[in-house]
């Protein structure tokens, strides 16, 4: 029965990939305005419930608000390299916020780069210019478009293939903020994102904002860097929007679904760890 069940999750899920393989004209979904307004409220919520910042270092990051087991065993695991990561819900009222026509993804997770400084890591995050080269696959092309003190525009191409291929261009307005010497934040948000048709040939072209085949709608990533225990710990939480899962389909594709944002952020942490490891590797090497 459990590999009859697998092997119809998998004709449905091939059946899904198919119908979103189309092109984005023939199987587009609109972006509507409730659906924005959720997305918002979510996030409202979400920054309401952030920690602010203390000058006690005991609590800045997510790990450190842990139980005192799970938080040991958080911190073992970032010593021996790995990401720490988990899913979050914001709750109005103790209920789930509905989000009509769309999802919401919500992860974070921590990195820790053992002999890396704040500011050497923040050389990596900043340096946006060269994002394709330390984030690929995953990131095509990228460039600053305006960069004033900790204010940053930066544009962004990404790529995505899970049975289905994805290509999004966007624009992300970023802050920074430093804590203290050892300690700083940023926050990120999409100002602009559109999926790619014909990505890299003649007939190369953008779809229109919010009418496409829905794979990302909006992400806002809140940043914490902090520098203790002989180098640094990044930590990121991605909050994103995707429309949603067609109807009837929830419970055969919905970890399907629910695993890209997971893996994206998995992806980028680690790949932060190993960028800045290599820059460090490389600037004492003879």
């Amino acid at each position: 029965m459990r590999s009859r069940h697998a092997c119809v999750k998998r004709h449905f899920v091939t059946l899904l990939a198919v119908a979103l393989a189309l092109p984005p004209a023939a199987n587009a979904a609109d972006l509507e305005r409730q659906t924005i307004d959720a997305f918002n409220h979510y996030l409202q919520l979400t920054e309401a419930n952030m920690r602010i910042p203390s000058t006690s270092r005991d609590s800045f990051l997510w790990i450190d608000t842990l139980p005192p087991d799970r938080r040991a065993a958080a911190y073992a695991e970032l010593r021996e390299g790995k990401v720490v990561i988990e899913r979050l819900e914001t709750l109005d009222q103790g209920k789930p916020i509905a989000v009509p026509d769309g999802l919401i993804h919500h992860w974070i997770g921590t990195v820790f780069i053992p002999g890396a400084t704040l500011a050497q890591t923040l050389s990596l995050e900043q340096d946006y210019d060269h994002h394709q080269y330390y984030f690929k696959p995953d990131v095509l092309r990228s460039k600053i478009l305006r960069h004033d003190g900790d204010e940053y525009l930066v544009q962004l191409r990404f790529y995505k293939k899970k049975i289905i291929t994805s290509i999004l261009d966007t624009e992300h307005d970023i802050h920074y903020t430093t804590i203290d010497s050892k300690r700083a934040t940023s926050r990120s948000r999409t100002t602009r994102i559109q999926e790619v048709d014909n990505a890299g040939k003649s007939d190369e072209r953008l779809e229109p904002e919010g009418h496409d085949r829905g794979f990302l709608w909006r992400m806002n990533t809140y940043w914490r860097f902090e520098e203790k225990d002989g180098g640094t710990y990044v930590e990121s939480q991605s909050v994103s929007l995707t429309r949603d899962i067609p109807t009837g389909l929830g419970f055969l594709v919905g970890s399907f679904v629910s695993s890209v944002p997971r893996e994206s952020l998995t992806f980028t942490l680690a790949t932060t760890r190993s960028a800045v490891l290599e820059r460090l590797a490389a600037r004492t090497s003879p």
